[in-house]
Parts: C-alpha cells; structure tokens; sequence
C-alpha cells in the first residue's frame, strides 16, 4: 500500500542537467504505524487505518487508548485508506516508511487550504468590478442583480459572498521528485494545499 500522513514543511526548487527548473514542496515523513485493519467480514469493507505521531497519553481518550493499545502506538494523527485486499505485510503494528515511494511514482495529495475567512465576490470567484469613474454608479464591488422577479428564490450554489478556503483540497497526479530516507523527507512537484506544518495526505494516484 502506498500511502503516507506527512507534514508540509515548504517549498524549494530543482535544477535538472538540462537546466530545468521545477518547484517542489517538501514534506516530512516520519514511518506511519497501521492502527487497525478492516475488513468485509469485520466492517463491510477493507481498509486500513493508519496513525502519525505520538500524542501525549492525557490527551487520548481512554477508549482510543484501548483502540491502539495493540498498535504499540498513541498517534497524533489518524487517517483511513481504502485497499483492494489485505496482504499478509499490511499487520496491525506493521509500520509504513518512506521508501514505499519511488522517484517519478505519481500521487495524489491531499491538504487543508489555508482559510482566507469571509471573502467578497472578486476574491473568491475573479468577479470583475465596476467602472469607478464616467458614469460608474459607486457600486465598485458589489456583486449586482443575484435574481430575477422569476421563481423569486436565490438557486443554490449561486456565486455569491462567503467562507473562503479552510477546505480539504486534492492535487492529482504530482510526481516525486525526491525520496531522503536519512532525513525523513519526500518531494513532491509543485504546490501543495494548506500551510506549512499542515497535514498532507499522500497516496498513490488512481
């Protein structure tokens, strides 16, 4: 199975031979530890959940520390991926490194953007604004007619006004470009959602 929990820790460059330069982002790997194992029998489906981190022990309630008492293991954080199969490798205790990935495998990564709070019409969707001057009206920023007289109601997902960001976002098919086992360190090209320190998902692409 290749996936793993990391944390973003920035974005740098590469130079290839050929002096190509390509934006990578930097993510911390540390071994993830397989938490439980699902099943069809037991759950309905297969899965495997893994745990990232070791958490303080007062801050896990006393029946996840049950849960992951056979894990050898009080994870920070916990994530769930779905599998075809069980293999016999994929253990509940059974640790998952960095080296599952390879240079050039393509992943799916998964973040939280940065939330940008209450957002106006021309920052959250590229609205245009209005003329300032020769006969502008004054509404310079204002989104303008959201309706008609007809059905006299506002349809949902009309663009308009709101929370911006603070959202799980996908980035599909990036490659690696890096994989430093000594350093724990995983290379992904080009941007990936959400702020340094945040939690970034990382599985192989579909």
């Amino acid at each position: 199975m290749k996936a793993l929990i990391t944390r973003k820790v920035g974005m740098t460059s590469t130079i290839a031979e050929d002096g190509v330069v390509t934006a990578v982002t930097l993510l911390s790997a540390s071994p993830c530890v397989i938490t439980q194992v699902k099943t069809d029998e037991t759950d309905g489906y297969t899965a495997i959940q893994i745990g990232f981190e070791e958490a303080k022990q007062n801050n896990v309630h006393k029946a996840q520390q049950g849960h992951f008492k056979t894990a050898g293991i009080m994870p920070k954080v916990v994530r769930e991926f779905r599998v075809k199969e069980i293999t016999e490798d994929l253990k509940v205790g059974e640790s998952i490194n960095p080296e599952v990935f390879l240079v050039g495998d393509t992943v799916d990564v998964t973040g939280t953007s940065k939330g940008k709070g209450f957002a106006g019409t021309i920052k959250r969707h590229n609205f245009h604004r209005g003329r300032k001057t020769h006969g502008g009206n004054g509404n310079v920023r204002k989104p303008g007619s959201i309706g008609s007289m007809y059905p006299q109601k506002i349809f949902k997902g009309k663009k308009m006004a709101g929370q911006m960001g603070d959202e799980q976002v996908t980035v599909q098919n990036l490659k690696i470009a890096l994989v430093d086992t000594e350093l724990g360190v995983i290379g992904v090209t080009g941007a990936v959602p959400g702020p340094r320190r945040g939690i970034v998902v990382i599985k192989e692409a579909k």
